[in-house]
């Protein structure tokens, strides 16, 4: 114990420079991650603004009952299933496929532009992403309006206040938008491939392909399966704000998920605010990706090598 103290006191004088700046994140987790944390108590309270936490009801579980038992629990639980599956399986592979074959072209120049041109619209905001699919999108004023009058001679079905099209379009224009960016986590794992593995295996006869599929992507499957098991993690929290711009009454039926259900509830009511009953229905979705996460992770573990924890 001795001489477990005497490492630790020396590690802090020799790189207290290091850890003064692990200060920074370090309190800023505690701040916005663990000290929220004691706000969960709501969801087992009758929560009064007025009595505040330590003086409100407590009702147990009647909060998380309610919403078992609501009529639009299933649906909202459906289309953020629907949502984030179907994301999962269009996106995550695009930036595994796209990193190896960047890594397998011969010019740089080109290799380069590529990668610049994937990656640009990862730096266009959410509202401003919405704004462009409205403008191109609408069936009477848009790009796709206008097109489809002069080749039908009328307006086309509007996808913007389709349930099937709200999913599709926002899967797809997330696609586009994250997959460059995603790629260059592959390609950096990529860059530490030893050259010598791919010309021993030309000298043997191995075609591009092979190549690809027997020394590329075996170097880089640990990281895809940290990343799929992060991604699994956060199933059901798919993001609030792209997907609040794009719904309308006329597609709710698709675009109504957990994270819009629990502003419609908490803050976004006609004067009635039920704190507790979001805190819950919040509280339910986290469960759930951390289930998912220990789920992906313990499977991940038992059939290979690679595993968070």
């Amino acid at each position: 114990m001795t001489k477990k103290k005497g490492s630790l006191r020396l590690c802090l004088r020799r790189d207290w420079q290091l850890y003064v700046f692990l200060l920074i994140p370090v309190t800023y987790i505690i701040i916005f991650a663990y000290v929220p944390m004691g706000g969960v108590l709501m969801a087992f309270q009758d929560y009064s603004v007025r009595k505040g936490m330590l003086g409100s009801d407590w009702i147990g579980l009647d909060n998380f009952i309610r919403f078992f038992n609501s009529y639009q629990c299933k649906r909202i639980i459906r289309n953020t299933l629907i949502l984030s599956f179907y994301s999962i399986i269009a996106g995550f592979p695009l930036p595994i496929i796209f990193a190896l074959i960047m890594n397998s072209l011969r010019s740089e120049r080109f290799k380069k532009i590529s990668q610049a041109i994937v990656n640009l619209p990862h730096f266009i905001s959410t509202t401003v992403m919405v704004g462009i699919l409205f403008q191109v999108f609408n069936s009477r004023t848009g790009l796709y309006g206008v097109v489809g009058e002069f080749l039908a001679g009328s307006y086309p079905p509007d996808i913007l206040g389709s349930p099937s099209g709200f999913r599709h379009l926002y899967v797809w224009s997330g696609v586009w938008q994250s997959f460059g960016w995603g790629s260059i986590i592959y390609t950096a794992a990529l860059s530490s491939v030893d050259p010598e593995y791919h010309e021993a295996a030309q000298i043997d006869g191995a075609t591009r392909l092979q190549r690809i599929i027997h020394i590329d992507l075996p170097s880089i499957l640990p990281t895809i399966v940290t990343m799929l098991i992060l991604r699994m993690g956060s199933v059901m929290s798919i993001g609030f704000e792209k997907v609040y711009l794009m719904q309308n009454g006329l597609n709710l039926e698709a675009s109504d998920i957990i994270s819009t259900y629990v502003y419609s509830v908490s803050l976004a009511g006609d004067g009635i605010s039920d704190f507790s009953y979001a805190t819950a229905v919040d509280l339910f979705n986290s469960v759930v990706n951390l289930i998912m996460i220990s789920l992906v992770n313990w499977i991940a573990r038992k059939v290979g090598e690679t595993s968070l924890w």
